[in-house]
């Protein structure tokens, strides 16, 4: 479980698009699994295995929640002999069984959202990034959404958020992102160890992410 913490502009969304293999990189490789990305083919080879939910996600207003889950298994060659099957499986995980047949056009914000989250795990995938999965979410949807997420075996997460909480209650390795540069990288516990006095934040831990974007810290690097 990896966080992605950074102001407005960071390059979060940048960063989770070309390890999505939607846009490359303007400099350097990506490597997933051992298959270095430079092409058509090896982008598609590993799409299969990777699940992801952007910021802003399309759907067509008629599908159905099943619907469109289920179109989504299969834009990742999701065998047929599964995907029906899966994509019942997670919309009853993120909690729309009883909406499996509503319309997409009259979701409410969360359950939307908790559409986007079932389309990003349907299929089992190695690894799922999420950009801001967490937004329209109340309370105790975000609380389910953590539940879920920690329930993931086998599966690499990258969950892009401004919800410094969210990052503290699932993930076991955080970096902080601004202006395109890493500016931190390590435990969310040693993040908080870094909070300078005086740095506004109502958690150790958003004291410390204040104070490295700040660069008032020598454990920023």
């Amino acid at each position: 479980m990896f966080g992605l913490l950074g102001p407005n502009g960071a390059g979060k969304t940048t960063l989770l698009r070309s390890l999505a293999t939607i846009a490359p990189p303007r400099s350097g490789n990506i490597e997933i699994h051992g298959i270095k990305i430079d092409s058509q083919k090896s982008a598609r080879r590993v799409r299969r295995s990777i699940g992801f939910l952007p910021q802003e996600f399309g759907y067509f207003p008629g599908f159905s929640v099943y619907d469109f889950v289920r179109y989504c298994a299969w834009l990742r060659e999701v065998p047929s002999a599964r995907a029906s099957k899966e994509s019942l499986e997670v919309i009853d995980r993120v909690g729309l069984g009883d909406h499996r047949k509503a319309k997409m056009k009259s979701l409410s914000g969360g359950m939307l959202r908790r559409a986007g989250i079932a389309s990003a795990l349907v299929g089992a995938p190695r690894i799922v990034l999420l950009d801001e999965p967490t937004v329209g979410l109340d309370p105790a949807q975000r609380l389910d959404f953590r539940n879920l997420i920690r329930s993931l075996d086998d599966t690499t997460v990258i969950l892009s958020t401004h919800l410094v909480e969210d990052v503290n209650a699932v993930c076991d390795d955080v970096a902080v992102l601004t202006a395109g540069k890493v500016v931190f990288r390590g435990a969310p516990d040693a993040l908080g160890k870094l909070a300078a006095p005086g740095v506004p934040g109502d958690t150790e831990l958003e004291r410390g992410y204040m104070t490295v974007l700040a660069g008032r810290t020598a454990g920023a690097r």
